[in-house]
């Protein structure tokens, strides 16, 4: 595959956008984002609050394994795309199982038992002319991907869990639509032009302002455990590893010319484009309240 950066030209995008709104505040804000969000907050607050845990669970692991899915049609070759899932989902459930329970299998365990099992079906299974690069690049995306939110899992047996959760993409996703509002209306000096160049400056520096403002929201209305100075680190510290999320998965689908990774949320793409910005904030979240707060 050519390691040439590809703009991608679907919606009429041209290789050098014009950074000044030509069109209204109003007509740039896509309805179908707002929609999937009221269908989707409520299930989840369901599922993370009222359900037994093994129902998050599922969810979670529904999330991991369609996102590795839409990360690996990126990088693998249709050819060995089957084979490299069929081998790759045991292998990440197994990761989220230990993740989940570990006093029954040990997170480490199950990594050895998954990279064992990738060597055997490198050696035995894989269609010929499958290289090793193809077995590093499902072993990096159960990481990138199953690793890094199956976090939200250890956040979720944590004393107060639930709340846990809420807060961190409460907080991670405030400063994501902070962003994306601020950024339309007045946003005109572009973030990242090589790899997003509809995420600006102004979007940024007002997500630094607003997510520390919603951290404290957050924490006056249901997790009183943090701090107004948490409230400040967390929303700086949230919203800057949620834009190198962010921005990663953007140069991932600029080196291979594509826009949304799917189509399966309407307004917002693929489910791999909508937790982008939480596979650091989560994980930097938990280790915050592990150590920091030094919650068990």
């Amino acid at each position: 595959m050519s390691t040439k950066v590809v703009e991608p030209t679907s919606r009429g995008q041209s290789n050098h956008p014009d950074p000044v709104p030509s069109r209204s505040f109003a007509s740039r804000i896509d309805p179908k984002r707002i929609y999937s969000a009221l269908v989707f907050i409520p299930l989840f607050y369901l599922l993370t609050r009222h359900l037994p845990p093994v129902a998050f669970f599922v969810l979670i692991g529904a999330t991991v394994l369609i996102a590795q899915w839409e990360f690996l049609r990126l990088l693998i070759p249709e050819r060995a795309l089957l084979g490299h899932v069929i081998v790759g989902i045991p292998g990440t459930l197994l990761l989220l199982s230990a993740m989940q329970w570990p006093t029954t299998i040990s997170f480490h365990l199950a990594l050895l038992i998954t990279l064992t099992g990738f060597l055997v079906y490198q050696v035995g299974y894989a269609p010929l002319g499958t290289n090793h690069l193809s077995m590093v690049v499902l072993l990096f995306g159960m990481i990138y991907i199953g690793y890094t939110l199956g976090h939200l899992l250890w956040l979720r047996n944590l004393k107060d869990g639930a709340f846990l959760v809420f807060f961190v993409l409460w907080v991670t996703w405030a400063g994501d639509t902070a962003a994306y509002f601020i950024g339309t209306r007045w946003g005109t000096r572009p973030l990242a032009p090589q790899l997003s160049p509809k995420k600006t400056l102004e979007g940024f520096l007002g997500s630094l302002v607003v997510a520390p403002i919603m951290a404290w929201v957050g924490h006056v209305w249901f997790l009183p455990m943090v701090t107004s100075l948490d409230c400040l680190v967390l929303g700086l510290l949230l919203t800057m590893l949620g834009v190198i999320g962010d921005l990663s998965e953007s140069a991932l689908k600029r080196h291979v010319g594509i826009k949304d990774t799917s189509a399966l949320i309407p307004g917002h793409g693929g489910i791999f484009d909508r937790i982008d910005s939480l596979l650091l904030s989560v994980p930097a979240f938990y280790y915050y309240m592990a150590f920091v707060k030094g919650l068990s």
